[in-house]
């Protein structure tokens, strides 16, 4: 819906009397507001579509580089978006830095402290990858700890 569709929506809500003449006046100027209606990504709200970024690094773990190829191809086709483009530039480093920390692991595991890395790398993922889509769905942006800036 647009807002004229929406005014039309909600003048009709009021002529019913399904809504008071306050509720009408708050909802009015919610819709004449500048942000309203939120940027739509993919027919899905802004929010929706960043938590969905995030939580598409998940793929990763039922088939090998979905986890990586997922939030990146969501992030080039809204780039334009600049909520878009800083979160994805912001999941692609975290996603980079883990695999450059897992990387150096691997190899430490010859010196058997690798296994505890791997270990810590693997719960330091998962949760930052949920307080990321936690905090998108509330409109929140969240940097992930621990990463290297490679796009800026």
């Amino acid at each position: 819906m647009d807002k004229y569709e929406d005014l039309k929506t909600l003048e009709d809500l009021r002529s019913k009397g399904a809504i008071t003449e306050e509720e009408y006046q708050q909802e009015k100027s919610k819709i004449l507001n500048e942000d309203y209606p939120r940027t739509k990504s993919l027919g899905m709200d802004e929010n929706t579509y960043l938590t969905l970024m995030h939580l598409s690094q998940f793929a990763g773990f039922i088939i090998f580089g979905l986890g990586f190829i997922a939030p990146v191809i969501m992030w080039q086709i809204n780039k334009d978006n600049p909520n878009v483009d800083k979160h994805g530039k912001n999941i692609t480093n975290f996603m980079i830095s883990m695999i450059i920390y897992a990387s150096v692991s691997a190899v430490l595991i010859l010196l058997l402290i690798g296994i505890p890395m791997l270990i810590a790398i693997g719960v330091l993922e998962l949760v930052c990858i949920i307080i990321a889509a936690v905090k998108a769905a509330n409109g929140e942006y969240w940097k992930y700890p621990l990463t290297i800036p490679f796009f800026k």
